[in-house]
């Protein structure tokens, strides 16, 4: 059924009210942004001025240099942040794939009872684990290593991957599972060549959450298990701007915006694939 065939299905009035409502939401979520943006250009004299202005007057984008000389390190910090999420989400995908694939292809003892296990980790807040996390990074011998943020991540992020694309996998037809396994395929062939290619969008909507998920959490952990400012990522140098005196914010909102710059631009070039991954399978063929 075409978009068109669907929209003459409303009338006048209710097509305004959906755009309304669209237009409603779209404000709520992006005029934080829009006012970030505006403070960034504007001088800290006039962030508390009386009445206040919205718009800026003379604004410029001096903040956006100035950040970079009030917090050296941090293109560091920038990188550091892009390091640890590539690195957490291939350590992801590597383990929720074949997961995925075993929880959404067989039946086993106990499944239930993991797919629950999964769900209960992810009730559990980092903070409430920062202790026996840092006992277990010491022991490790990971601390002040990049490794001290990559493995909390990890773990956190793996149980709603398997949820997620265990959701996708469940979609894919069981006889080519079938049909694979008379041809005397193994598991791990059918996986491989049969199963990956169909489920490549999915992989790729776990892959670009799994990366924003990482992308996000990594200041508490940057906190407890690192002091080494040469492995310290994004979040931490953001903390900086936050003086004993006073709050440098049109620079902080300049440097947010840099910072969340690579995770905008790896939304931007797979967002098709975002959309794709997120429809495919919602209407039964």
């Amino acid at each position: 059924m075409s978009s068109a065939a669907m929209i003459d299905r409303y009338r006048w009035w209710e097509i305004i009210l959906i755009y309304c409502g669209i237009a409603l939401f779209l404000f709520f979520v992006l005029s934080p942004f829009v006012e970030g943006f505006l403070v960034s250009l504007k001088p800290l004299s006039q962030l508390f001025s009386s009445p206040y202005r919205f718009w800026p007057e003379n604004g410029s984008f001096e903040a956006y240099r100035t950040m970079w000389i009030s917090v050296p390190g941090f293109g560091r910090y920038i990188f550091n942040s892009f390091f640890i999420s590539i690195i957490v989400t291939l350590i992801v995908l590597c383990l929720v794939i074949p997961a995925a694939y075993a929880f959404a292809k067989f039946e086993f003892k106990g499944m239930g009872i993991l797919l629950g296990t999964f769900l209960t980790v992810n009730m559990f807040s980092g903070a409430v684990l920062l202790i026996p996390l840092f006992r277990l990074m010491r022991s490790m011998g990971v601390l002040n290593t990049y490794l001290a943020m990559i493995v909390p991540g990890v773990a956190f992020l793996i149980p709603s991957a398997i949820w997620l694309l265990r959701t996708y996998m469940i979609r894919i037809p069981q006889e080519l599972n079938e049909a694979a396994y008379m041809d005397g395929a193994s598991h791990f062939y059918t996986l491989r060549r049969v199963i990956l290619p169909i489920a490549m969008p999915g992989i790729i909507v776990v892959a670009i959450t799994t990366f924003i998920g990482a992308y996000a959490q990594q200041f508490i952990f940057a906190l407890t298990f690192n002091s080494k400012t040469e492995y310290m990522p994004l979040p931490v140098g953001l903390f900086a701007y936050f003086g004993k005196q006073e709050v440098i914010w049109n620079e902080l909102m300049a440097a947010s915006f840099v910072g969340i710059a690579p995770a905008m631009v790896v939304i931007f070039f797979l967002q098709r694939y975002l959309v794709g991954g997120l429809t495919a399978g919602a209407v039964k063929q």
